[in-house]
């Protein structure tokens, strides 16, 4: 059907198919307001139901801040959903001044032709004046900045330059103090109830639910960057995989419960290096499958049985090397095991061979690891075969040697593929932050909130990955954002991001 042919043009056979269509995408949006909607009252009903769970204070700080988040990012995809957006639930408070004693800049923006149209010169008649908190890392300023008012006398017209667009609409915060915001909470694992404190010492008042409501208008317009960030990296051909447990809350029992942040990235020897955390409320093999969806490619993973069902669907599984040396390694720290200390030095002869071509191509890579490994893991296949036979079932040994027997094919494949690595610790070393982090974050507040965190940690760590200042690259982005065009988003992913002429 052409597009452009006008109603009275169309039969009307595909009268009721434009009808069904239409009606179909009606009742889709509708569908998901009203999940938004019912989700953000039962947002609403925990949070004013926090105060009477079974909590102590810094987890119910925790929890409100969450809820919070959760809330303004609801408000923000109905917004986007709805023409019109939703009424205020109740009249919003009026915003404290910013502090007096902060330095301020002022940026002056005035229309580019103040000449009527009717040829008269317009006469400045006033101006508007707005105040917005910016943030270098550790230095808060006010940036004020003022449009001028131009009106012509003889037609009473008026211009005045407009507003630029920002992440959060007529907010206070800069894309600078956002930046800190998020950096401070994602990277740096601080709690919006400690920035409050630390903010407060510098002499500004920034309270922690109004943080909250600024990180999740934030989650909401970096998800397209995000969403564009995993699209490439299922362009790779090899990508490594991990998890790592992270507790959510359910505030229903008035405890946590177990949750999974899922990491993926390009592999160790490409050029584009990307990594995106999804959050997921167990470990099941189902998320991973849902996240990869069509991707075949070569998954480097441990043995975790959740991959099991990708590689039935046609994924090719990369053993880990590493984890096969580490069963071996724990007998012989242990127990200063014989037989352990055999298998290391297998193992040592083949990473002595992985340091050898780390920097190579992948066809040189290859050829090496044929002359020099395969000959040692052909050896150490064979020993471990013969030791196999020689100790007890059930015995940790056995078990050390069952895996690495048990796992044979995906371990030695990196000897036949070049741009396969020898073990996972390129994924665990991108998973470490957040393991590292988990003693300050606590616990996950929902798992709208473990998916905003797993967002937001995505960009961060792929700019850390690439080199890149992850405070002055989400400030540059966020400015950017507003009048980017999607078809270019693109320019801004970590790897491929070069600052403006002001960051």
């Amino acid at each position: 059907m052409n597009p452009e042919a006008s109603l009275a043009d169309l039969t009307a056979e595909q009268l009721r198919k434009l009808a069904a269509r239409l009606m179909g995408e009606v009742r889709h949006k509708q569908a998901t307001i009203d999940k938004l909607t019912h989700e953000n009252a039962t947002l609403k009903r925990l949070k004013f139901a926090a105060g009477r769970e079974h909590f102590n204070a810094e987890q119910r700080s925790l929890l409100e801040d969450t809820l919070d988040a959760d809330m303004q990012a609801v408000q923000a995809e109905l917004q986007q959903l709805s023409p019109q957006p939703p009424a205020p639930d109740k009249q919003s408070p009026k915003r404290k001044p910013l502090p007096p004693h902060l330095p301020r800049r002022e940026f002056r923006h005035e229309p580019e032709n103040t000449l009527c149209g009717c040829g008269c010169q317009m006469k400045r008649i006033g101006e508007d004046v707005s105040e917005k908190l910016d943030y270098q890392p550790g230095v808060f300023t006010v940036e004020r900045h003022v449009r001028g008012k131009w009106a012509c006398a003889r037609c009473e017209r008026l211009v005045q330059a407009p507003v630029a667009p920002h992440i959060i609409d007529k907010g206070v915060p800069t894309a600078g103090l956002l930046a800190q915001v998020l950096v401070a909470k994602y990277a740096d694992h601080m709690p919006l109830y400690r920035q409050e404190g630390i903010y407060a010492r510098s002499g500004v008042d920034l309270p922690r639910s109004t943080m909250a409501q600024w990180v999740g208008a934030c989650g909401v317009q970096l998800q397209p960057l995000v969403d564009a960030l995993k699209a490439e990296m299922l362009t790779h051909r090899v990508l490594h995989a991990d998890e790592t447990p992270v507790a959510m809350l359910d505030p229903g029992a008035g405890r946590t419960h177990r949750a999974y942040l899922w990491s993926y990235c390009t592999g160790q020897f490409e050029d584009s290096r990307i990594v995106v955390y999804d959050f997921a409320d167990s470990r099941a093999g189902k998320h991973a499958m849902a996240f990869l969806g069509s991707w075949r490619g070569a998954l480097v993973c441990d043995d975790y049985s959740g991959y099991k069902a990708l590689l039935a669907q046609g994924v090719t599984e990369a053993g880990c090397l590493a984890h096969a040396r580490r069963k071996f390694y724990d007998l012989w720290a242990n127990n200063r095991s014989q037989i352990a200390e055999e298998a290391l030095g297998y193992f040592g002869k083949l990473y002595d061979v992985e340091r050898e071509v780390q920097s190579l191509d992948s066809v040189a890579r290859q050829r090496i690891r044929q002359q020099s490994a395969r000959p040692v893991a052909e050896a150490l296949h064979t020993w471990l075969v013969l030791h196999r036979q020689k100790v007890p079932d059930g015995s940790a040994t056995a078990k050390a040697i069952d895996y690495s027997l048990g796992r044979w094919l995906a371990l030695v494949r990196y000897l036949d593929d070049g741009a396969l690595p020898a073990d996972n610790n390129w994924a665990e070393n991108r998973i470490r932050p957040i393991a590292l982090g988990r003693a300050n974050w606590l616990f996950a507040g929902s798992l709208r909130a473990g998916k905003r965190a797993a967002a937001v940690m995505s960009l961060i760590q792929s700019a850390k990955l690439n080199d890149i200042d992850p405070w002055h690259y989400l400030r540059d982005v966020m400015e950017r954002l507003p009048t980017q065009p999607a078809v270019r988003i693109a320019e801004l992913l970590p790897h491929r991001w070069g600052p403006s002429v002001h960051s």
